[in-house]
């Protein structure tokens, strides 16, 4: 079965944008899955994700109060399209990501994370002979020092990971 995946993070609605970009809300409708790798700010967005997403995984940021960490977890964990997945928000310093990725998820197939701003697509051998892919979407709505707003759509099926895209909205 392929799973067709929304990844977003970052968002900072309603401090940093009112809303959600028209273009990321008609790729939520198109997704089977929307992965949100936290930094809400508000609930609202996490209640209209929930009622308009076929199927949401999520968790909270740095930036999320108690409001939004009573509703998610840290890191949040499925098996979509037979891949192992992960969210979480942080993952460090660039530099090294890889190895402490694969020590802190290691039978995670495909970490998703954000707190950067930057996106980010990398991979990492896993002890095991496998392989941890990391993705950061960057962020829709709040793009720092970025050319572009972004966010991605990754292909879930049989156990990999394809067509991953990342997508760029001019400021």
């Amino acid at each position: 079965m392929i799973v067709h995946v929304l990844l977003i993070s970052d968002t900072h609605v309603p401090t940093r944008a009112s809303d959600l970009p028209d273009v990321v809300w008609e790729a939520v409708d198109v997704a089977d899955v929307v992965v949100h790798a936290g930094d809400w700010m508000d609930p609202a967005l996490l209640d209209r994700l929930e009622a308009r997403a076929p199927r949401l995984v999520a968790c909270w940021g740095n930036n999320d109060g108690d409001a939004l960490r009573a509703r998610l977890p840290e890191t949040a964990r499925v098996e979509l399209g037979g891949v192992r997945v992960a969210v979480t928000h942080e993952a460090g310093a660039a530099q090294g990501r890889e190895r402490r990725a694969v020590r802190a998820h290691p039978d995670t197939d495909l970490l998703v994370f954000g707190h950067s701003h930057i996106p980010w697509d990398s991979a990492a051998a896993r002890p095991d002979g496998g392989e941890l892919r990391l993705l950061n979407p960057g962020s829709p709505t709040d793009r720092r020092r970025q050319p572009t707003f972004t966010w991605m759509t990754v292909t879930l099926e049989g156990g990999r990971i394809d067509d991953v895209v990342l997508h760029h909205r001019a400021p």
